[in-house]
């Protein structure tokens, strides 16, 4: 008997868990596969719309009593760098950076170990072996790349990131660096090149994953000039962050049903809720 994949996606929701954001919140996601001739087109239009992906599958927060996390990314046009990211830039000009595709080797796994157990032992992916590490680089639908950065003269890797290349932009998808080098600002570097890159190709935007007020874990992607979120629908500029308002109430997020009859799927791919 000959099985098929289904052409319309699949929508679900996870079980309620633990938020590792907000303390004493839970987390639930609305989630679909990532599957099938149509999946780099189903990538770039639920991206459009706040979702992110982690390996073969799309996700967005859905919680039920909280629509805090907001999916974020940076305009590229209308990005400035401060005098603290310009000193960034400057104190990582002994790095260079590689381009290649999302192939997963034992240096960035030592480097992604590492970066874990100091940076956060205590998350969801503290567990994670090489083989885990392996299928989150390597099992990617879409079009990826992994993006190395190394010190010039010693040739030591500095940093990594798994980078999906969207029609409108460079989509984040996981980042880690040596966590011994705080003064190097890696992580807000990576992101400042990135920048860089996507300004090299034409692509107007950098999607850099959820937001979070309140959260000192997200708070650095809010020191970006020209970061916009997307809420109530649609993506809005995010002109001052300290005097946005979260919205952490148990009428805050629509029923499932509601979320999935209004995500637009991409024209080629026929609807089932």
């Amino acid at each position: 008997m000959r099985h098929t994949l289904p052409l319309a996606p699949q929508f679900y929701v996870t079980a309620p868990q633990p938020c590792p954001y907000l303390e004493g919140r839970m987390e639930r996601k609305l989630f679909t596969a990532l599957h099938g001739e149509h999946a780099t087109a189903l990538n770039d239009t639920l991206s459009h719309q706040g979702f992110r992906r982690s390996q073969n599958v799309l996700y967005r927060p859905s919680c039920t009593d909280c629509a805090a996390c907001l999916s974020a990314r940076i305009d590229v046009n209308k990005f400035k760098p401060s005098k603290t990211q310009k000193r960034i830039i400057k104190r990582n000009e002994h790095l260079r950076r590689r381009v290649s595709s999302p192939w997963a080797t034992d240096e960035q796994f030592e480097l992604f170990r590492s970066y874990l157990d100091q940076r956060h032992a205590d998350g969801g992916m503290a567990d994670m072996d090489v083989f885990e590490f392996a299928a989150m680089v390597e099992e990617t639908p879409i079009r990826s790349r992994i993006i190395e950065y190394s010190d010039s003269e010693s040739q030591e890797l500095i940093g990594v990131s798994l980078t999906d290349v969207l029609e409108d932009g460079l989509s984040m998808v996981y980042s880690f660096y040596n966590p011994d080098q705080p003064r190097q600002s890696l992580g807000t570097y990576l992101i400042l090149d990135h920048i860089e890159i996507a300004r090299e190709s034409g692509l107007p935007y950098i999607y850099l994953g959820y937001w979070v007020p309140g959260s000192r874990k997200m708070g650095y992607k809010a020191r970006f000039s020209g970061l916009e979120v997307y809420t109530g629908g649609a993506w809005q500029p995010l002109d001052d962050p300290a005097k946005f308002e979260s919205k952490q109430h148990p009428l805050s997020t629509e029923p499932i049903a509601e979320q999935v009859a209004n995500i637009t799927l991409p024209d080629a791919m026929p609807y089932k809720g």
